[in-house]
Parts: structure tokens; C-alpha cells; sequence
């Protein structure tokens, strides 16, 4: 498996604009072979800059790589481009390989939710 992150420095007055931008958007990503999941993820709220991560598990690193090559990751990135900008420079990307997976029972799991 392969974890793909961007990492994100947004401004404080900007936060609610970009988090609001990411839960409205329609994405692609379930059209993709080899994709897992999706999570939007929140840093400490004291952080200044107010930092995100957007954390994406696929099957395989070719997986995620042939993504970046379709039509849409074009499409997403192009509508990205279109806006004014909510954080700091560009996002940092971080890729990582898979080599340990621990999960709860299903039953603690669901209790969780």
C-alpha cells in the first residue's frame, strides 16, 4: 500500500473558507483503480498558520502515480488553480510506503462511531 499526503499552512481567516472548499467539493477519487480511502485532517487549533493534511491510501505507489497522470487530477487541480489562494505557498507533499498495518476489531471500531 501506499499513503500520499499534502501537507497545508493556511491562514487563520482562511480556515473556515478552506475547509468549507474541501467538504463541498465532488470528487474523483472513487473512480480510480487502486483507490482506498480519503481523510481531510485538522492540526491543533493554536497552530498559526492553522495547519492540513489531505491523507489518500491506495493499493499500490502506481496506483497513486497513474492518478496524477489522469484526466481527473487535471480537473481537480485545474479548479484549485482558479482560486484565490487560502494558504501559504504550496501544499508539501509526503509519500510513504505501507510497511505495518494494525487495525481495531470491527466491534471497537464501530463502538468508536
Amino acid at each position: 500500500m501506499f499513503v500520499a499526503m499534502n501537507r497545508f499552512k493556511v491562514f487563520k481567516e482562511n480556515a473556515a473558507a478552506f475547509e468549507a472548499m474541501w467538504l463541498a467539493r465532488n470528487s474523483t477519487l472513487h473512480q480510480m483503480p487502486g483507490f482506498m480511502t480519503f481523510q481531510l485532517l485538522k492540526g491543533p487549533d493554536d497552530a498559526e498558520p492553522q495547519l492540513y493534511s489531505s491523507y489518500t491510501l491506495w493499493a499500490r505507489k502506481a496506483d497513486f502515480e497513474a492518478w496524477t497522470q489522469s484526466a481527473q487530477f487535471r480537473a481537480a487541480h485545474d479548479r484549485a488553480e482558479k482560486r484565490a489562494p487560502l494558504s501559504v505557498g504550496q501544499p508539501q507533499f509526503e509519500g510513504f510506503d505501507v510497511l505495518q498495518t494494525l487495525s481495531a476489531p470491527l466491534a471497537a471500531r464501530e463502538a468508536a462511531e
